[in-house]
């Protein structure tokens, strides 16, 4: 695995399979800790599903986060070819909320990996039950959709539901633009619900609203386009560092 240090804490990427058993074990109990219906085999199940991995270690080296994605190259009808980053298990632990580093590093791991993926639009098909996740989008992103501010363009609704009916198939509820799992995970206490004061943020309100079972676990799914021309002054600082500042 690739590794990286960010302050404190340290990121790796590598693929899923080159995991070791310690940090499988890391992995899963990071994710049970915090949401409920998780089970070892759903998440051994989507943990082989994808080809990437993100770890996130404190100064003690002990994993405080990861995350994984399946990143794919397709063609869909009315559509030409596109290159796809499809989230999976994502989880960090609140005492790592302060540290920029799973921003940095995974905007690092999809800017080095469109040169695997080449060919057609670079997209990011998220899919998620929490509003901070949801958040991430309009901090670090430039254009993204749903959002509360603008409709979802024709063309960009129509791609969105057909990479989400193509990855998702039946779960996918295209009215409704989210997805719902037979077995979903669902956020504890501790980190459920919206407190009423962060709904006077647009984006946490619209998120709300539009993902109106987000507390059972459903997963609104989201687009955004991953690309330099689209991210914003902040996502420019995680890439390109303070320099960028005035970018």
């Amino acid at each position: 695995m690739t590794e990286i240090a960010c302050s404190s804490f340290t990121s790796a990427m590598g693929h899923p399979r080159d995991l070791e058993r310690a940090d499988r074990d890391a992995c899963f109990e990071l994710l049970a800790r915090h949401f409920d219906g998780v089970c070892r085999e759903q998440f051994e199940r989507d943990l082989a599903d994808k080809n990437v991995v993100l770890t996130i270690r404190n100064g003690d080296r002990r994993l405080v986060g990861f995350s994984t994605m399946l990143v794919y190259e397709t063609k869909l009808a009315g559509h030409g070819p596109v290159s796809v980053v499809c989230s999976g298990d994502t989880i960090v632990d609140p005492s790592a909320w302060s540290s920029p580093v799973l921003p940095r590093e995974w905007i690092a791991a999809v800017n080095r990996l469109r040169r695997a993926y080449p060919n057609g639009p670079y997209y990011w098909l998220l899919i998620t039950s929490g509003f901070r996740t949801y958040r991430l989008l309009s901090t670090f992103w430039r254009t993204f959709y749903p959002r509360h501010d603008q409709s979802t363009p024709p063309e960009q609704q129509s791609l969105l539901d057909a990479l989400a009916a193509q990855r998702f198939g039946e779960h996918f509820d295209r009215a409704a633009g989210v997805v719902r799992f037979d077995r979903p995970q669902v956020l504890k206490p501790h980190l459920a619900g919206i407190a009423p004061q962060r709904l006077a943020d647009a984006h946490v309100a619209f998120f709300a609203a539009k993902n109106t079972g987000h507390a059972r676990g459903d997963e609104l799914a989201c687009l955004c386009e991953l690309g330099e021309h689209n991210l914003t002054r902040a996502g420019r600082r995680m890439v390109f560092g303070p320099e960028a500042r005035g970018l």
